[in-house]
C-alpha cells in the first residue's frame, strides 16, 4: 500500500446526473451521522435489505459511528449530497471501500436513496472508489451482492467486475475487479 498518495485528490467534486440534477461528492465526516440516519430512513425496506443483507428498521449507533469515521489509512467513505452541498442538502447516496492493514484487497459497498436510483449516481461513486483504491495500491476490489440485486450486478459487470457465486451462501454473489488490469482489457 502507498500511504503518501494524495488519494483524496479531486474531492469534493460536483457530478451532474442523467436528469440534470447535480450532487456534491465528498468524503464523509463524523458530523454527518444525523444526516446518515435520515438517509437510512429514506431507503425502502428492499433497499435496506439489499445493502445490509438483513432487515433493519433503525441503524445501530455503532454502525453509524463506524460509517462516519473511516480509517483514512486504508478506507475511503464518500457521500453524495443533493443541492450541490448548499443549506438544503441531503445525503442521497454513500459509497465506501474498506481495506485491512497489509491486505491488497478492499471491499466496497454502495447505497443510493430510492428516489435517486437510475440516474448514474452509483456508477459515479464506484468510479471514484475504483480510482482511489487503485491510487492507494490496492490490487483487487470486491463486494458481496445479493443474487437478486440485478441492477448492482449489471453495474459491476459494466465496470469490469467478474461476477461469481459466493461459496458459502447461494443467495450471494461476489463481484471482483482486478485493479492492476488495463481499463477495457481482459
Amino acid at each position: 500500500m502507498q500511504d503518501d498518495i494524495p488519494d483524496r485528490a479531486g474531492l469534493p467534486a460536483l457530478a451532474r446526473l442523467r436528469d440534470g440534477r447535480a450532487v456534491l461528492l465528498r468524503e464523509i465526516r463524523a458530523q454527518d451521522e444525523d444526516e446518515m440516519r435520515e438517509a437510512f430512513h429514506r431507503l425502502s425496506a428492499d433497499s435496506r435489505y439489499a445493502r445490509f443483507m438483513m432487515p433493519l428498521r433503525e441503524p445501530p449507533p455503532a454502525m453509524l459511528a463506524a460509517a462516519t469515521r473511516p480509517d483514512p489509512r486504508h478506507d475511503l467513505a464518500l457521500v453524495a449530497v443533493s443541492g450541490e452541498g448548499g443549506p438544503d442538502q441531503d445525503i442521497v447516496a454513500g459509497a465506501r471501500y474498506v481495506g485491512a492493514a497489509g491486505s491488497d484487497t478492499c471491499e466496497f459497498a454502495v447505497t443510493v436513496v430510492d428516489d435517486w436510483h437510475g440516474l448514474g449516481l452509483a456508477r459515479r461513486l464506484m468510479e471514484v472508489l475504483i480510482a482511489h483504491a487503485t491510487a492507494r495500491g490496492f490490487r483487487r476490489m470486491e463486494g458481496y451482492v445479493l443474487a437478486a440485486n440485478t441492477p448492482m450486478r449489471r453495474l459491476a459487470r459494466r465496470l469490469g467486475f467478474v461476477d461469481r457465486q459466493c461459496e458459502d451462501d447461494a443467495t450471494l454473489r461476489v463481484v471482483s475487479l482486478d485493479l492492476t488490469a488495463e481499463p477495457g482489457g481482459s
